[in-house]
């Protein structure tokens, strides 16, 4: 497997070695002792399937105070635009985001720490997402944050999202207290 860094510390694409010929194709979706290698997590307690159509856009959401959640995530249909931002309080990168797209094309996996908003876009007629969740859900730890916030500067590449409508009324960054936020650990 390949690591592909991020401008996030920690937010790594991850690019499986796919071993294919006429019939199909095989690649390791994640491995522990792999993953361990590269200081990547080992234990996941949750996996998660969405499917989405074109210009649905989940996100961007976050697990807090308890449940905190980092996530690797992938796409086994379609195509998607995704996000991960930083919202540790204290974080050097605090407020900043990074984007992959990912495929079933691509066979991209990223991984998102504990401590970021996670969210996608679908770009394709459909896509179905997974995502191996370090924490399980809590639904009253569950938060979201405004998708279109210009302070995060997210280039999102559909002009029109269809969104729930908890995303639509989700907060700007500015107007979530910052101890609202996990606390940002220097590594």
């Amino acid at each position: 497997m390949k690591l592909i860094r991020t401008k996030l510390p920690g937010c790594v694409v991850i690019e499986p070695a796919v071993f294919g010929d006429e019939r199909g194709y095989f690649y390791e979706g994640w491995n522990a002792a792999r993953f361990a290698e590269h200081g990547l997590p080992t234990q996941f307690v949750q996996h998660n399937v969405s499917r989405s159509q074109r210009g649905v856009l989940r996100g961007l959401h976050y697990q807090w105070p308890n449940s905190v959640q980092g996530k690797l995530v992938s796409v086994l249909e379609g195509e998607v635009y995704d996000v991960a931002v930083d919202i540790r309080q204290g974080s050097p990168t605090f407020g900043q985001h990074a984007a992959a797209i990912l495929s079933a094309e691509n066979k991209r996996h990223f991984w998102i720490p504990e401590g970021f908003a996670h969210g996608f876009l679908t770009l394709s007629e459909s896509a179905v997402f997974t995502y191996l969740c370090t924490a399980p859900y809590d639904r009253a730890s569950d938060n979201s944050l405004r998708w279109d916030d210009p302070q995060l500067a997210i280039d999102w590449p559909l002009a029109e999202a269809s969104l729930s409508p908890k995303d639509a009324v989700a907060p700007l960054l500015a107007d979530i207290p910052s101890e609202r936020f996990p606390v940002y650990v220097a590594p």
